[in-house]
């Protein structure tokens, strides 16, 4: 049975536990299609969440990829999701 390093298991918690407020904060700023707000958490919640990638991967450099590619896929997903206050929701069959 393999010992458990307890500074690694401190980190693992710490980072899931902030990973999972950045999340909460931002399927806020989705639901209120806040497009800079979403696309920052967004940010954020992969660098959070790439401590795994790091210790597979044990190279750092790629994770500003997933960064920034989180930030460009919320800001644009909102873009093209913006309704009008009182629209119909996405998706709706037209009337």
């Amino acid at each position: 049975m393999a010992a458990i390093d307890p500074l690694t298991a401190g980190a693992v918690f710490i980072a899931t536990a902030a990973t999972d407020a950045v999340y909460v904060m931002f399927t806020s700023a989705v639901i209120a299609r806040k497009r800079v707000p979403a696309a920052n958490w967004s940010a954020v919640w992969y660098m959070l969440s790439s401590y795994a990638v790091i210790s597979y991967t044990e190279n750092a450099f790629f994770v500003a990829f997933a960064a920034i590619g989180s930030w460009a896929g919320a800001y644009v997903s909102l873009t093209f999701l913006h309704r009008p206050p009182g629209g119909p929701p996405v998706g709706a069959a037209p009337e």
